[in-house]
């Protein structure tokens, strides 16, 4: 009896086991028109948030009705994008939502049975009108580091880029079968 069909597999154990490891982040200081800093006020706004939000959530409860945002910031200012991970007899599919990143930007590699899924996400937003200039920036490192099971066949890996998701697919292969040795049990 195979007990692994039974035991379900943990991704994320390396991504645990390197929670004190942070990514190192790119973060620039983006600053308002004409250099002056954020208003301390904002800056009060968006830290209270940030504490009811994290509050609510270590609950699994979701403040005032409000949806997790796709791409959530860690303590470090790095991005953590949601990600689904399904299986199937055939294969395991991981679709990532990364969106406002460029294919360009995502890099995926495969070392000792684990898959980091990396990338940089840089946007920017320009407006102009008569009365008004307003531009906003976007810049952030993510990681996400997956642990694959022993039957995801690594050499058969795809993965495609479409509308700001990433889909990763491998196909599931078959493990050589275990020996099972009985051992007699003899009364004493």
């Amino acid at each position: 009896m195979n007990i692994k069909k039974w035991v379900p597999w943990n991704w994320f154990k390396k991504e645990e086991e390197d929670a004190g490891k942070m990514v190192p982040v790119k973060r620039e200081n983006v600053k308002e028109q004409g250099g002056v800093p954020a208003h301390p006020l904002q800056q009060f706004h968006h830290e209270i948030d940030r504490l009811f939000d994290q509050a609510f959530r270590g609950f699994g409860l979701s403040p005032f009705g409000f949806d997790q945002p796709l791409f959530p910031r860690l303590a470090d200012g790095t991005l953590k994008p949601t990600l689904d991970l399904g299986a199937t007899d055939k294969e395991y599919t991981i679709t990532v939502e990364i969106p406002g990143v460029d294919e360009k930007d995502v890099k995926l590699e495969i070392i000792n049975d684990t898959l980091t899924i990396s990338g940089e996400k840089k946007q920017e937003k320009e407006e102009k009108e008569k009365n008004y200039y307003r531009m906003e920036r976007s810049y952030g490192s993510f990681q996400r580091v997956l642990s694959l099971p022993e039957d995801a066949d690594q050499d058969k890996v795809n993965a495609t880029f479409k509308k700001g998701v990433l889909t990763v697919t491998m196909p599931r292969k078959a493990l050589p079968k275990s020996d099972v040795k009985q051992i007699e049990v003899k009364s004493a």
